[in-house]
């Protein structure tokens, strides 16, 4: 009986101290916590309709929280700064970003991935509202004119007759001095210098090249 009192009394006794270690860890943890608020609507759409399929995201999903019925909540946090996220099957909400620094003051801002030092302050307690319903799936783009017009083929088939069509109506050609001008450059008759087509496809493929040597030959038969 004795050793049985003397092993309940010290098991009582770790039991005990475990308990105050446990207590004190658990009041440490509460003390370094702070409370982070915030609440959470939808326009023209009852809260039991959406607030139970609402989850809170923190930080991408480290942590984890729910809304109340009123679309609030309380999340206690240790000093840090946060990505606070909704996520709903069927709106779409803007994540937002809290400071929370040793003291326990909070501040707000919103979320910018492209210039992180770009600070934008928003209200506090936080205040959710979604942007417009959850898109899954990409619009298909429609057939366009203008998108042909923009394509780099048309351009540089369309420019160039655009150019032959405004240029001369640009310049004044009865003018004198124009008119001199354009002749001194061969511009008023172009045709002077073309080739003729037939020629040039005869060339081509070849068949111009026999005339030259006809020639060459007649030539010669005239010098013997």
């Amino acid at each position: 009986m004795l050793i049985r009192t003397i092993l309940s009394t010290f098991l009582c006794f770790l039991a005990t101290g475990n308990a105050e270690e446990i207590v004190d860890d658990a009041k440490k943890v509460a003390n370094e916590l702070y409370i982070v608020e915030g609440k959470a609507s939808v326009p023209g759409v009852k809260s039991s309709e959406w607030v139970p399929l609402t989850k809170i995201l923190i930080d991408g999903g480290n942590f984890q929280g729910f809304l109340k019925l009123d679309g609030s909540f309380q999340l206690y946090l240790p000093t840090g700064s946060y990505v606070i996220d909704l996520a709903h099957p069927t709106f779409d909400f803007e994540a937002q970003r809290v400071d929370v620094n040793s003291k326990g003051s909070k501040r707000a801002r919103k979320v910018n991935n492209i210039q992180p030092n770009a600070v934008s302050h928003l209200t506090y307690p936080l205040r959710f509202k979604p942007r417009g319903p959850m898109n899954y799936f990409q619009k298909r783009e429609e057939f366009k004119i203008i998108d042909i017009l923009k394509s780099p083929m048309v351009i540089m088939m369309v420019l160039p007759i655009v150019f032959l069509v405004l240029i001369p109506k640009l310049i004044n050609t009865d003018d004198p001095e124009i008119k001199k001008e354009m002749q001194s450059m061969n511009l008023m008759n172009p045709k002077q210098d073309m080739p003729d087509l037939s020629e040039m496809v005869t060339n081509f493929f070849g068949g111009g090249s026999s005339a030259p040597k006809k020639k060459d030959k007649a030539i010669k038969g005239k010098k013997k």
